[in-house]
Parts: structure tokens; sequence; C-alpha cells
């Protein structure tokens, strides 16, 4: 990135408490971390002392904060300086890992997928037959796309991804290397004290603007779907068993465990290592602390 501060403040709809609106700004960074190149962000009044120290070229706040008047970086002026900062964070990332396209020559693509253009797809992918990328998603190497899966238009999955047979993903979802969509099920019938497998035969639907974790296991219906609803976030080793119904909205952090055929309404923040049991019910904007048990509804 490079940008003056006039520019950025066109971006983040801000504007200047103090300081000059020509200083380049080139990069991002923390407060303690920062350059005289950088732009940073005050998010928390206890990291206010920063603001004494830092030698940011550029400070985003939300009010004009107590400061000497030797205090050198401009300032800039928004109502969320979080969201403004993640803007910026935003524009670096696609100058660093924009859209790419085509397919690598070590890749295995069935004949009856179909891969639209403007489609990138790595080293040692495999796509199976009936497989549907859609225009804009990006595939990194080595991953793998099972049959007549779909996925819509700028998605993105990370190396080492596998997203097996008969999955729907929706448009610009994010899976990141190591998960698994689409497993088996963990189904069985006991018959005389023997554990006979049930055959999962359902699929997976993720809808839109969806994040995946590292390392997340989403297992498949046994019969019809796991959903994963719009905007949902899940963060690293999360497991989401099989019929699981996970509304929009959602925050899913770390080590969580959902057991089968569990109802997650809209607007549910599920704290790390926290464990449902299944064919529970939670209601919308319900908040699971860490490490809870959950063994009942939540209205």
């Amino acid at each position: 990135m490079k940008k003056t501060i006039a520019e950025i403040m066109r971006i983040v709809d801000g504007s200047v408490l103090q300081g000059s609106t020509d200083t380049m700004i080139t990069g991002a960074a923390g407060l303690g971390d920062a350059g005289e190149h950088d732009i940073s962000f005050l998010g928390n009044t206890k990291y206010h002392n920063l603001l004494r120290t830092t030698k940011a070229g550029a400070v985003i706040v939300d009010r004009k904060p107590a400061i000497e008047d030797s205090f050198k970086p401009t300032l800039i002026l928004v109502k969320r300086p979080d969201v403004a900062f993640a803007e910026i964070l935003h524009i670096i990332d696609q100058e660093h890992h924009g859209p790419k396209t085509g397919i690598h020559p070590t890749a295995t693509i069935d004949q009856t997928a179909i891969v639209d253009a403007h489609t990138y797809i790595g080293p040692h992918v495999v796509v199976e037959a009936g497989a549907h990328i859609q225009t804009g998603c990006c595939i990194g190497a080595g991953s793998y796309i099972g049959e007549q899966v779909s996925m819509g238009k700028g998605s993105l999955v990370h190396p080492r991804v596998s997203v097996l047979r008969g999955s729907r993903i929706g448009e610009r979802v994010i899976i990141h290397s190591g998960s698994v969509i689409g497993s088996d099920g963990y189904g069985f019938v006991t018959v005389d004290r023997r554990h006979r497998k049930i055959p999962q035969i359902g699929n997976v639907e993720i809808g839109n603007d969806v994040e995946i974790g590292a390392n997340v296991t989403i297992d498949r219906g046994t019969t019809g779907a796991t959903r994963i609803g719009d905007g949902t976030k899940m963060d690293n080793l999360v497991h989401v068993a099989h019929n699981v119904q996970i509304g929009k909205n959602c925050l899913i952090i770390a080590q969580v465990g959902i057991s089968g055929s569990t109802i997650v309404g809209d607007s549910v923040t599920i704290a790390g290592q926290a464990g449902l049991i299944g064919h529970v019910t939670i209601g919308d904007g319900s908040i699971i602390g860490a490490q809870a048990g959950v063994i009942g509804n939540i209205p």
C-alpha cells in the first residue's frame, strides 16, 4: 500500500483531528510496533498510554485523546476505529494476495467438471466429476474437490483442504488449511454388542460469507444436510457433527464441539472448548461461555 493520509481519510470516511494529511502511509501495525510510515488505531482505552510513545505516522481514533502538544502522529477521527483499521488491512491484503487465475499443470480435473473463467487451481489439486467451481474462486495447492461439489463465486480454499462429495459451498467463503468438509457423520447402530456403521448419504451446505478456520471438520448429514448459515465465522479446530443446523452470523471459537442434530440460532456466540450435546436447540443471540457443557435447550 502507498497512500497519503488524505486518501486514507476518504477510504474510511474520517476527518483529521490534528497533523498533516500529506504523510505517505505504506503499512499498518499496532501502536507499539508502528513506524513513521505505518497507520495504527486506538480501539481500547487501556492502550491509551501507547499514544505517548508510538512512532506511527497516523493513528485512527474515535475521540480526541488527552495528549501533549508534542504528539506527532496525525489523528484520524472515525466512528469505529476497529472497522476503519480492518478496511485498511483489507486493502493491504488484496495487494499482497490479489486474485489469481489459471490452472497449474499438475492439477487433475475431471473432464465433466466445470471450472469457470477467472479461477485459480493450484498445484496438485484434484477436482472430481461433476464439480462446479464458479468464477473468482481460488483453490490452494493439494486440495481435493469431490464429486458433485459446487463452489460459489469468489470463494477461497487454502492448501490441503478436502471438500467431499456433494458439498455445497456459497459465495465468498474462506476455508483454511487442513479442514475437511463433508466427512462421514459418526453414526452406528449396535447389534449383539457389535457396532454397525450407518451410511451417511447426506451432504454439507455452507452459506455465503462464511469463514472456516484451520483443521475444522464438518460432517455430512446422515440424510439431508448439515448447514452453516450466511456470515458465520468458525475458529480453528471446531467440530460440527452430522445434521447440525447453524444459523446466520454466528461466532464459534476454537475447539468447540457440536453434537449431531443440534440447532444453533442466528447471531450465537460459542466460546472456546464449549461442548453441545446432540438434539438441543440454542436460541438466537445466545452466548455460551468458554468450556461450558450444554446439555439442554437454551431459549
